[in-house]
């Protein structure tokens, strides 16, 4: 499948609209918006309860997830959104007093409250202080005290659009036994990571924004030998092993990451995603990560052109992940132009913050660029 065959299944394409906020919410596209239709149809016509149809799909979608990852589909389970998905690993930990998780003062707050929410255990939180929008992983490493036992960054900063070396400081955390904790919510979609090679203990992500998936579906990724430290904080009927046994009660928990699937699922929302999983598989991943680059230095280099500043612009290429980034001196003022002109980013911080995803175009960034340039 190629760029021109993709862009025909996104129908705002054909309303002028520039979409530069896949770093907030992806688009629907037709097939998703047919699929879901459909489904509706049988809902309500034909097959009201096909919950076997939907296991299917369920577990076609773990495989297709278990290859963009890089581990096996009995590593994942899905859940409701990014932040429960890390407060199912805060709560799942058995904590002593003197333990020390290191966040960073610029990670997104969903990164944030579910380990300061901790401290009534007598755990202590530290945030590494960012320079000029940055947080490095050596800066991350040099952080690390003998009493942290949890490190918790995102795979891409959600506002300078920075991606971290998580291999790097995967390496040292299981070098030195320390929990290795990854948001990839803003990564995931549009960069490949292997969850092996940057030995990540957990993982969690929604599916809404580069994925293109629906809000209130997300997922967790879980290390086999990780999960055998946790104690779920939280159960449901499906989390143990014989579930169909109604009546039996055996508190017989799974070993796989299903442990955490406690009860009824976002069907629709695994639909959805099902649908753009296929699009990106059909399209290749390696492919819609070369395109992502390709639009995120062409950008850099045209606001330069300008003279504007991105806050990556100095990064080097494995820095960058699809966000671009400025700091104009109005920004709330520029945002609104921008809007009139049907052109969508995000105001985030005093920051106009631009996400094209795979299928855009150079053109379509030129078309920003010289609007900006007006302004």
């Amino acid at each position: 499948m190629n760029r021109t065959e993709v862009r025909a299944k996104f129908p705002y394409l054909q309303n002028g609209i520039v979409y530069f906020n896949h770093a907030s919410t992806g688009p629907v596209t037709s097939d998703v918006a047919s699929r879901l239709s459909n489904l509706l149809k049988e809902k309500s016509e034909i097959k009201m309860d096909d919950y076997s149809s939907f296991l299917k799909v369920m577990d076609e979608t773990k495989i297709l997830l278990a290859h963009l990852i890089n581990c096996s589909d009995d590593r994942l389970a899905f859940i409701d959104n990014t932040s429960n998905g890390l407060n199912i690993l805060a709560q799942s930990i058995e904590w002593k007093s003197g333990d020390r998780i290191l966040l960073n003062d610029i990670e997104f707050p969903a990164n944030v409250y579910p380990f300061l929410n901790l401290k009534r255990f007598g755990v202590e939180v530290d945030f590494v202080k960012s320079e000029n929008g940055i947080v490095t992983a050596e800066q991350i490493i040099n952080s690390i005290k003998p009493e942290t036992r949890l490190v918790s960054v995102s795979f891409v900063q959600f506002l300078s659009g920075y991606k971290i070396d998580l291999e790097k400081i995967g390496n040292y955390c299981r070098a030195n036994n320390i929990i290795f904790s990854v948001d990839g919510i803003q990564g995931i979609g549009a960069m490949r990571i292997d969850v092996k090679k940057s030995k990540i203990d957990f993982l969690s992500s929604g599916t809404q924004k580069w994925l293109m998936g629906m809000q209130g579906l997300a997922f967790i990724y879980v290390d086999a030998d990780f999960q055998r430290q946790m104690i779920p904080a939280n159960v449901g009927w499906l989390s143990v092993e014989n579930a169909w046994d109604l009546l039996d009660y055996k508190m017989d928990l799974k070993t796989t990451a299903n442990v955490f699937q406690g009860g009824t699922l976002n069907s629709f929302g695994i639909y959805a995603f099902n649908t753009s999983l296929k699009l990106f598989s059909d399209f290749g991943f390696d492919n819609i990560e070369t395109e992502i680059l390709s639009n995120t230095k062409y950008f850099i280099s045209k606001l330069k052109s300008i003279g504007l500043n991105c806050v990556l612009e100095n990064c080097d290429d494995e820095e960058l992940a699809g966000i671009i980034t400025i700091k104009p001196n109005d920004a709330e003022k520029l945002f609104a132009e921008l809007e009139k002109e049907q052109i969508i980013c995000s105001l985030r911080e005093g920051f106009i913050r631009f996400s094209p995803h795979f299928y855009n175009t150079h053109h379509e960034i030129d078309k920003v660029v010289d609007e900006l340039y007006k302004k």
